[in-house]
């Protein structure tokens, strides 16, 4: 997915921490105009712009909508599409035509620079999904272009069902490459339910409510919030406090230290490298390619103008081990 704002820039959201687990609450971002997909931003915040290589989190629906991202470029990530209800068709500059399904992961590698489509199978369906980036480290970030599609077993537990898309969980194993370590499942809480669940100790973990009353740790989630866990502890306590079915993403890292300078859908290392990137998309350079068949009146999306401050490294947050 794109970020469709018109002026993306750094935004100062609220956070709170309680017994240790760091609470960053999200803010709302339309996609594509007045009449767009509004969508639940949890990363990136000044407090925290990453969990492990995670730097963006968009959290959305369910909502009755078309969605239609005309053909937008990347460099620097991978993308990690995953859906809870809907259908999105994907095409990339690397000749990928795939659609994108509930509980099928579709990650592409955008390395050097790639650029895609998204659009929603059917007009009216309802859409409800996140959308997720991983930057890339620095050694690999010009990587080729390359896309992983993925259907994860349904694991059941105590209490719960998880579909580990990403790394390695509750004796669960992703065959999709990344390029730093890493972890993502859905997990499906049942009414009630209190889950201890094993994890790497040198991860930090996020877990992103999608719908129910949770609790990371003693501290609650609203929906679309975003509980960060800091490394150092080798499990990690969900509660489902509700008398309904819940559902959290569960991702983690061990944590990216590398300076990062995130612009529109650019991911960099400096202020000269976005507006390169900027630069090449509009001149249709071949380092981002062309995507085939999409039938939208917009051929390709414009990047924004660049901010008129010179764009600076995101910080790297102090580490805050678990206790």
């Amino acid at each position: 997915m794109s970020n469709l704002e018109a002026a993306p820039a750094e935004v100062a959201c609220s956070a709170s921490q309680v017994a240790g687990i760091e609470v960053l609450h999200s803010r709302e971002v339309p996609l594509g105009g007045p009449r767009a997909i509004r969508v639940q931003r949890t990363l990136p915040q000044r407090q925290r712009s990453l969990i492990g290589a995670w730097c963006f989190i968009d959290h959305y629906g369910p909502v009755t909508a078309s969605m239609d991202v005309p053909p937008h470029p990347h460099t620097g990530l991978q993308t990690v599409s995953w859906l809870f209800s809907g259908e999105v068709e994907h095409r990339d500059s690397a000749g990928v035509h795939a659609m994108v399904r509930p509980g099928e992961l579709n990650l592409m590698t955008a390395g050097a620079g790639i650029c895609h489509s998204e659009v929603s199978v059917e007009s009216g369906v309802v859409l409800h999904g996140v959308q997720l980036w991983v930057a890339l480290p620095d050694s690999d970030r010009g990587t080729a272009r390359d896309f992983a599609h993925y259907a994860p077993a349904p694991i059941s537990r105590p209490g719960a069902v998880a579909r580990v898309f990403l790394g390695a969980l509750a004796d669960s194993h992703s065959p999709v490459h990344t390029f730093t370590p890493l972890l993502g499942a859905q997990l499906d809480l049942d009414a009630d339910a209190v889950l201890d669940l094993d994890v790497d100790p040198a991860f930090e973990h996020g877990v992103l409510c999608d719908v129910g009353a949770v609790q990371m740790g003693e501290t609650a989630l609203a929906v679309a919030d975003l509980g960060y866990q800091g490394p150092g502890s080798s499990t990690l306590r969900l509660q489902n406090t509700g008398d309904r079915p819940a559902r959290v993403l569960v991702l983690g890292g061990v944590p990216f230290t590398e300076q990062l300078v995130m612009w529109w859908n650019f991911v960099g290392r400096s202020q000269d490298d976005i507006v390169s990137y900027s630069q090449l998309w509009q001149d249709a350079d071949e380092r981002f390619g062309a995507v085939q068949g999409y039938r939208g009146s917009v051929t390709r999306l414009p990047a924004p103008p660049l901010p008129t401050t010179r764009l600076r490294p995101r910080p790297i947050p102090e580490r805050k081990d678990s206790q």
